[in-house]
């Protein structure tokens, strides 16, 4: 495996865009959040998720928070770009400009709401992966997009786009992840997107994690994923029976809502989303305190 693709095993964190009361991107704290994950061993940063509220920022955002994240990074760590959408021919005219960012890898979800079938699904990556000039990784979250990329389809994609070099899997189907893991190439890295499941899916082969909980702990999601991929397990499952509650409360409403309670209630941001998204209910919220201060 080639270390520009090697440098995406182990921890990487979805990104949040922390606001101002007032409803604009915070800068400097997302400049301080970046930091900190690369003082306690996060392995790469993904910049643009769905994490970061995403849907939500206008274009000079969304650049402006890319160039925040890649400046403040200062090279050193890996950027991974989340680039996706339910409009292939946009994707494929927002992938002319990735050389000139900054970033290492482009992080592609599936298409949401239009629901493609499988072979769609093979075309539209087929097509994008001819005009991406960084290496790319799929994203599986049918959770939120209403439509699985089934393993089968994900193997048809590699063996047809060498430059497709892994996946980001949450779709919560152990069953199509173990044939994933069973089938794939080699050099394809298989990433879990799903922090609860992570020390299992890694028992079973995974390379590691897209974190949405190591926002806030990054220390303790990142011993937890190196421990594991040490296959010292017994070591990793003290950091994650420590963070599972406050993780399932993290997601009970929804993401990045319960991470910036969560955030909030360390005192690194304004407990602020964008419409159509809500800060947590009072009761969920005061669940998280009492978590954190047990």
């Amino acid at each position: 495996m080639t270390d520009s693709i090697s440098r995406f095993k182990g921890l990487g964190v979805a990104l949040i865009t922390p606001f101002r009361p007032s409803g604009e991107v915070d800068y400097p704290r997302l400049e301080a959040l970046v930091d900190r994950m690369v003082c306690n061993r996060v392995d790469y940063l993904l910049a643009l998720g769905t994490t970061s509220e995403y849907p939500t920022l206008n274009p000079q955002e969304r650049d402006d928070v890319l160039r925040c994240i890649t400046e403040t990074n200062g090279g050193r760590l890996p950027v991974m770009y989340g680039l996706g959408g339910p409009n292939t021919q946009m994707m494929i005219h927002q992938l002319s400009r990735v050389e000139r960012l900054a970033v290492d890898a482009v992080l592609s979800v599936t298409p949401y709401y239009n629901k493609p079938s499988q072979a769609g699904l093979l075309a539209h990556y087929k097509a994008l992966a001819e005009h991406c000039p960084l290496p790319m990784f799929l994203y599986n979250v049918p959770g939120r997009t209403a439509t699985n990329i089934q393993a089968e389809t994900v193997l048809r994609v590699v063996e047809a786009c060498p430059n497709v070099v892994g996946i980001k899997e949450a779709s919560g189907s152990m069953k199509q992840i173990l044939y994933l893991l069973n089938h794939k190439p080699d050099n394809f890295l298989v990433i879990s997107g799903d922090d609860m499941l992570t020390l299992p899916l890694m028992a079973a082969g995974m390379d590691g994690l897209i974190s949405v909980m190591a926002n806030a702990f990054p220390a303790e999601v990142s011993n937890m994923v190196h421990l594991a991929a040490a296959d010292q397990f017994i070591k990793a499952r003290l950091y994650h029976d420590k963070l599972f509650d406050l993780a399932q409360a993290c997601f009970k409403e929804g993401n990045p809502c319960g991470i910036k309670a969560v955030l909030y209630e360390q005192g690194r941001i304004d407990n602020v989303l964008r419409l159509p998204l809500v800060s947590v209910s009072e009761e969920l919220q005061q669940k998280i305190h009492d978590l954190l201060n047990l």
